[in-house]
């Protein structure tokens, strides 16, 4: 098994995070993984990107040109990396600012997710990043969701468990949305 993904948005969506995230849960799974992050200088508001690889067998390098999958928080990053996703691959873009006719591409299966809105709804917008990985987690079943929530607690900081269970509750409202269409 061989899987990597493209993860970018804007600095301060959570990019790194999530796939920090990924790349642990997948560690923790007994896989090999790479993580690379990429962000510009003016950090909140620049663009953020990162690769994620994951494999059962050790990894030559952590960049990739071709991409399994994306997971996308911003049009910017829909216009750079969408066509950069293999024919069949899947995209995840977050509809609150993008619609699926700006991917340029009818090869993927796309999941076209409003996760600004629903992080909205769920009280705190910045869990939108939260919301698209659990959205791709539930799309791909590359990991499990419940191996996310567990390297979640080992991820976030002390000062930041509090946070815990609306991040937990973000991960489930993304993969509900890909189990129910909405």
């Amino acid at each position: 098994m061989y899987y990597d993904v493209m993860m970018a948005g804007f600095g301060g969506q959570g990019i790194l995070m999530i796939g920090d995230l990924l790349a642990l849960t997948a560690m923790n799974e007994g896989r090999h993984t790479t993580w690379m992050p990429s962000y510009g200088v003016e950090m909140r508001g620049g663009t953020a990107n990162c690769t994620v690889v994951i494999s059962d067998k050790r990894i030559g390098s952590p960049i990739t040109a071709r991409p399994h999958s994306a997971v996308i928080m911003s049009k910017p990053a829909l216009q750079k990396f969408a066509p950069r996703v293999r024919p069949g691959g899947v995209l995840v873009a977050n509809a609150s600012f993008m619609k699926p006719e700006d991917a340029g591409r009818d090869d993927l299966q796309s999941v076209f997710i409003p996760a600004v809105d629903l992080a909205t709804e769920l009280g705190n917008e910045r869990t939108a990043s939260m919301i698209a990985l659990g959205a791709y987690i539930e799309k791909t079943g590359v990991v499990t969701l419940e191996d996310a929530v567990a390297a979640l607690d080992s991820t976030l900081p002390e000062k930041r468990k509090k946070l815990l269970p609306i991040n937990v509750a973000a991960l489930e409202r993304g993969r509900d949305f890909v189990r129910n269409g909405k």
